[in-house]
């Protein structure tokens, strides 16, 4: 029988840092119905009109920054290529393949190059930690969605999330020993940002408040971008003895001002005024090092930081495709697909 395949699939990133490409890219992701969830009509006005002519110039200048600081590729795309060989490399049981959600190389070509193998399954892995519609919730949709088109659809496991997965939290704990942690007066789990409103869409009353999301993982929440993401800083920072007092949780890359709060960059600019000097910052929803950590974290909130009085902030690499990432997602995988 032939092999089962694996496919590991992230976000994406534009082909090159050109008005083009970043453009194309925009346009994609946020014509996602899931990324931004308002009627198809209002949002084609919303991201082809406004969003995209405007921001894709400047997006573009940071994405040149980017490509730049990595060697004139994308470090999101390398870091996938190369976790993806490595898996593939350390274990015999799955065929592995890596796919971006927006772009190249896309799930439509990739599922192709998939069923030209004749899988007797298919897995398929978000790189996303967290379950949230608008991530690993729309690879889903995508991947249903090619699937469909096709006379064979072999058996389908999908992974919708892992926040909790002893390998997934050791793998940050390993990241994390580059670092002297007591050379820090402050630990900051940062996150991903998301729409309060897509958050309470996972309860049935369409309210997360009230579901002690900050605190525990319950019959409620155990869905809620909120509830896991609080749930991995705390395993991660019980498994490197920091203690509740000295680490906080907070979330980047925010559009608008009703998304998940606290916001990372007004937490950091408050810290100085607290006599918090130093910080070190984990982004574990970010399993490969891209603009958001590279960019936003490494560059323009360690300028913020340090504006404010601070005097160092360092941040934790990704997993990229570390040993103990590669080794992870073989554990993840066998654990959940018998």
């Amino acid at each position: 029988m032939n092999k089962p395949a694996l496919l590991l699939v992230n976000l994406g990133t534009p082909d090159s840092p050109s008005y083009f490409h970043v453009f194309k890219y925009l346009r994609e992701f946020l014509m996602d119905g899931r990324v931004i969830d308002v009627p198809a009509f209002f949002r084609f006005i919303l991201v082809t009109l406004i969003i995209c002519p405007l921001r894709s110039y400047s997006s573009g200048k940071i994405y040149k920054q980017l490509w730049d600081l990595s060697g004139g590729e994308s470090p999101l795309l390398k870091n996938t290529r190369e976790l993806a060989l490595k898996v593939d490399a350390a274990q015999d049981r799955f065929n592995v393949f890596y796919a971006m959600r927006y772009q190249t190389p896309s799930i439509k070509n990739t599922l192709k190059l998939i069923q030209a193998t004749n899988p007797s399954d298919l897995v398929v892995m978000p790189l996303f930690p967290h379950y949230a519609s608008a991530t690993s919730g729309s690879v889903y949709q995508e991947v249903a969605k090619q699937l469909s088109k096709s006379w064979v659809i072999p058996n389908f496991n999908f992974i919708a999330q892992y926040y909790d997965h002893p390998a997934f939290i050791q793998a940050w704990i390993e990241a994390a020993k580059k670092h002297n942690l007591d050379d820090y007066d402050k630990i900051l789990f940062s996150y991903h940002g998301l729409p309060k409103s897509q958050v309470n869409k996972v309860y049935s009353d369409m309210q997360c408040d009230g579901k002690n999301c900050e605190h525990e993982i319950n019959e409620d929440n155990h869905y809620c971008y909120k509830a896991t993401v609080y749930e991995t800083s705390k395993l991660i920072a019980e498994g490197l003895n920091i203690p509740r007092d000295k680490y906080e949780v907070s979330f980047q890359s925010r559009l608008t001002n009703n998304w998940l709060e606290p916001f990372s960059d007004d937490v950091l600019k408050s810290y100085p005024g607290q006599g918090i000097k130093k910080v070190l910052v984990f982004s574990p929803a970010f399993t490969a090092d891209c603009l958001e950590t590279i960019i936003e974290i490494g560059h323009e909130y360690k300028e913020l930081f340090e504006a404010a009085g601070g005097q160092k902030l360092d941040y934790v690499e990704s997993l990229n495709f570390s040993d103990s990432w590669v080794q992870a997602i073989i554990e993840i995988v066998n654990s959940k697909v018998r």
